[in-house]
């Protein structure tokens, strides 16, 4: 595995207080995923964080319709709708970051969600799968080819990150051990993995990043003495 290269980004998906325990909409061990992000966010040139940032009243939550059960399937306008608890509302505590993130590294922040109408889980598109966030965009002017992904949820926001940036051209890094899952129903991590890795997407584990930016780095001043 090489390092991280000068048009390579990490994408920080939804390290948010409610996505993390204690959290309305916890994931189990979520929080677990932050010193393994904080280890490897200095490795890249380009950093991007994104948010959920629902109004009160989204879609998605449960509590917008009439008789929704949290963790329930609806259709709206035929598209698939999941319902969520409350989560991640616009300028709550919950939609923070984890506060133990090291946000130091993070250059952009891309905020998703935050129309009233429409779901988002890809940090690329919302679900509707033609309305933009800006995120393609950016990365695009700033030459970036390659992104890898971590954050929340695996199952969820992860894998439509992942796979979007796929379809779109990107060279698209999971980064495995700097996720986790909704699993929810059970298996679907597992489901989520699979077609990921059958899209084309590579799984790393951080420490393999960490030693190949270490030994690069090591190798840099022998090659710089060789040529002088």
């Amino acid at each position: 595995m090489e390092k991280s290269s000068p048009d390579s980004a990490l994408l920080l998906i939804d390290v948010q207080r409610d996505f993390c325990p204690g959290g309305r909409l916890a994931v189990e061990q979520g929080d677990l995923v932050v010193p393994v992000i904080n280890r490897i966010s200095r490795l890249f040139p380009v950093v991007v964080a994104t948010q959920d940032w629902h109004p009160f009243g989204h879609v998605s939550f449960a509590s917008a319709h009439r008789g929704g059960q949290p963790f329930s399937v609806i259709r709206i306008g035929g598209r698939r709708q999941e319902l969520w608890p409350d989560h991640c509302v616009q300028g709550t505590p919950g939609a923070e970051f984890h506060p133990a993130l090291d946000l130091r590294p993070v250059r952009f922040i891309v905020r998703k969600g935050f129309r009233a109408g429409m779901d988002s889980y890809s940090a690329f598109f919302e679900n509707d799968r033609e309305t933009a966030t800006g995120l393609d965009g950016l990365l695009r002017g700033l030459g970036v080819t390659g992104v890898s992904v971590a954050g929340l949820a695996t199952d969820f926001c992860v894998r439509a990150t992942a796979l979007d940036a796929v379809r779109l051209g990107y060279r698209t890094v999971l980064v495995e051990d700097a996720c986790r899952g909704v699993d929810q129903p059970a298996g679907a991590v597992r489901r989520a993995l699979e077609e990921m890795k059958g899209a084309g997407v590579e799984f790393v584990f951080a420490e393999e990043l960490a030693a190949a930016s270490a030994a690069e780095d090591a190798a840099e001043p022998a090659a710089a003495e060789k040529a002088g």
